[in-house]
């Protein structure tokens, strides 16, 4: 009896020690709820839930290890999936499925090409907008291709339908593109579109701002996703800083000199030069002044002294 309830106790968790001294003060033939009961009153825990409540101890790992077990971190490193520094992406499917069937078929190949892009990078939230008329039979007014990707899509909880419906035999469609801002602007995200959006631009304050700085466009080549490496400007961020939720700042590069030690502008130059680091940077014009000014500064003193009793 006291074999097969130590057995019992053992496999709910608890301590040998604990269940000796429980089944010592309440005997032997004592039931389970009673010495389950006397466990929880002393305090005692399943292993399990001690486990738990004790916090995890960060595991230092030294400089310069090879280790690549993913348990070992270092000593303040952000422990959430790099998949979080990244924005959500939404996507207008048809500006993007037209834009890849040449404005003249719905190519729904094109809306795979830009989901695998972003997919490859490591973006976990994406989401594409699509009305929902698409999931009908093509029409020769309406032509579409590959409409199986959006069937697919649809099931990887990626593709979104924009609601549709008929009132009397004509077609009633939901403005989706009101969709696609309101989603990336709730998301904080990048909206990946051709289109400027201007009437909801002129809608809203904040949704100007919004599409103005959020907006990825992009183009196919030869059946290629390509957004641009600076979307907005040369002297904007770079396309993985735009698609980052944390930019990463470039070093500082500085440019030699061209005129090496020859240079005459001194700490007006805007170049560098590496003999200088340990100097004052005074132009030679200066420091010749410098020079001139001392011994006349002390000639004079020579006179004073000279001339005083």
């Amino acid at each position: 009896v006291h074999q097969s309830k130590m057995e019992f106790f053992c496999k709910l968790g608890y301590g040998k020690q604990d269940i000796c001294k429980v089944l010592e003060n309440l005997g032997q033939e004592a039931l389970e709820d009673d010495v389950l009961k006397e466990l929880i009153r002393m305090g005692s825990k399943p292993q399990a839930l001690e486990d738990q409540a004790q916090p995890s101890q960060v595991k230092l790992v030294a400089r310069g290890s090879c280790s690549t077990s993913p348990g070992l971190r270092w000593l303040g490193e952000d422990e959430s999936d790099s998949s979080d520094s990244l924005r959500p992406i939404v996507i207008d499917g048809s500006n993007v499925a037209m834009s890849h069937g040449n404005k003249e078929v719905f190519s729904c190949w094109g809306i795979q090409l830009a989901v695998d892009w972003f997919r490859e990078r490591g973006h976990t939230y994406i989401k594409v907008f699509v009305p929902l008329w698409r999931k009908e039979p093509p029409r020769p007014d309406s032509p579409i291709a590959d409409q199986h990707i959006l069937e697919e899509l649809e099931k990887q909880s990626i593709l979104v339908y924009t609601p549709s419906r008929k009132v009397k035999g004509k077609r009633v469609v939901c403005y989706d593109d009101r969709y696609i801002v309101k989603v990336a602007y709730e998301k904080d995200g990048v909206i990946v579109s051709n289109d400027h959006y201007r009437d909801l631009q002129n809608e809203n304050p904040e949704w100007k701002w919004f599409i103005e700085q959020r907006l990825l466009m992009y183009s196919f080549v030869s059946n290629r996703f390509m957004p641009p490496d600076d979307p907005l400007g040369r002297h904007g961020p770079t396309l993985s800083n735009f698609l980052s939720k944390k930019p990463v700042l470039p070093e500082k590069k500085w440019q030699s000199c061209p005129y090496g030690k020859k240079c005459t502008y001194g700490n007006k130059c805007k170049f560098y030069h590496p003999e200088r680091q340990h100097q004052a940077q005074i132009s030679v014009a200066d420091e010749l002044r410098a020079k001139t000014k001392a011994p006349l500064s002390q000639g004079r003193e020579e006179e004073r002294c000279q001339c005083s009793p």
